[in-house]
């Protein structure tokens, strides 16, 4: 797991990661408590694919880069699938559940 706390970081990571998966989380918020756990139950599994955490709370000028270059209104929490520079998949909220996210990123 990386944490992305600037723009740079973040283009290094999907340039490094042409597959990859990034979490977008808040810690004040109970929703996004929960939705990291269900993503940490789907981070342990063996063969994922690379994974980033961005704290909407930090790294705000990554969270907004993140919606302007993907075209994927803000929302916290949300899970992005990216591949190949577009988003294959997307999600938010109570959607973030280990089974979602098992079925949706292949």
């Amino acid at each position: 797991m990386k944490e992305l706390t600037t723009v740079e970081e973040l283009d290094r990571f999907l340039q490094e990661n042409p597959e990859a998966v990034l979490l977008k989380h808040s810690t004040t918020c109970p929703i996004s408590s929960q939705a990291y756990d269900e993503f940490m139950k789907y981070a342990e599994q063996e063969g994922i694919k690379p994974w980033a955490l961005v704290i909407v709370q930090t790294a705000r000028p990554v969270s907004n880069e993140i919606a302007e270059r993907f075209g994927v209104k803000h929302e916290s929490p949300q899970v992005l699938y990216v591949k190949n520079d577009s988003v294959a998949w997307h999600t938010s909220h109570w959607n973030i559940t280990e089974k979602n996210l098992k079925e949706s990123i292949a």
